[in-house]
């Protein structure tokens, strides 16, 4: 259970029943991940969200890797997002705070879930008018309130049509059609502002893990631009290395070799950053 919670929430009897069956039900899928590892990790986190927010939780899935089919043990995190009933309150959110606290602590799995908690009114479309900040916990960084960002609408796109349902409804009752243009749209936003990187400070793609996630975002958002629905980062990959001419296809290659390498590399860097710089490019040009 989460260190500190709190024990002044009313749980509701359909998520306990979920906290106490899962794994094994996988909350009434056939099967649980390939990873029983993984598996109890997000039990460990489901048993410290019940605990920390009681009635405010919704549901909670499994996105990311997961949900589109290219999880590798070796590189990849544990995408998670949480549907709570309304905006959490101060306390909830210490609760929580103390919760992925303890996560990262304890190592191996726990600390390697991405978890993001969105109220109900928010999560079901994306408003980029919204200056709110929601609360969440990473694997390179403490717990903290953010606001949401154009890729928020890509992990809501996997979590509806591919997530997995750990607690909760089908997420398609929570979360609203997104189109091949509203996807397109915000990979076109993403591009030209988070990675939009002339000029900016560029040491965290130093090491070749974070390089490779650069290359194969790419890959990912060029095939979203061209296709208006999103693959694995494998396979969008495969797609780049037919589409595009060299030196592109050595380079995502090698991109795929380096998922899990976290040594430094900055010969390769500049390499790296052109591509960015080119994918960003064509985003503008229309794709």
């Amino acid at each position: 259970m989460a260190a500190g919670a709190g024990g002044d929430h009313d749980q509701p009897a359909g998520v306990v029943a979920a906290a106490r069956t899962w794994p094994a039900s996988y909350c009434g899928m056939s099967d649980a991940t390939p990873w029983p590892e993984v598996d109890r990790a997000v039990e460990r986190l489901l048993d410290g969200v019940v605990e920390a927010i009681g009635d405010e939780l919704v549901g909670l899935y499994l996105g990311g890797s997961l949900g589109l089919g290219d999880f590798d043990p070796a590189s990849s995190d544990v995408d998670v997002l949480v549907a709570t009933a309304r905006a959490l309150p101060e306390a909830a959110v210490e609760r929580l705070r103390r919760l992925h606290g303890a996560l990262h602590a304890e190592g191996g799995w726990s600390a390697r879930l991405e978890v993001v908690y969105l109220p109900l009114a928010t999560l079901h479309r994306f408003d980029p008018r919204d200056t709110a900040r929601y609360p969440f916990g990473a694997s390179d960084r403490e717990f903290a309130l953010g606001r949401q960002g154009p890729t928020w609408v890509l992990d809501r796109w996997v979590v509806r049509e591919h997530g997995l349902v750990v607690a909760g409804p089908d997420p398609r009752e929570l979360i609203d059609p997104i189109g091949p243009d509203e996807l397109r749209a915000a990979v076109r936003a993403s591009l030209a502002g988070h990675w939009a990187l002339e000029g900016q400070d560029v040491a965290w793609l130093r090491p070749r893990n974070y390089q490779a996630f650069a290359v194969l975002s790419m890959c990912r958002d060029l095939y979203a631009l061209e296709h208006g629905t999103l693959v694995s980062k494998p396979a969008a990959a495969a797609w780049a290395t037919r589409r595009l001419k060299p030196p592109w296809p050595a380079l995502i290659e090698r991109a795929l070799a380096w998922r899990s390498d976290r040594r430094v590399d900055d010969r390769h860097l500049p390499e790296t950053l052109a591509f960015v710089a080119h994918a960003v490019t064509l985003a503008g040009a229309g794709g």
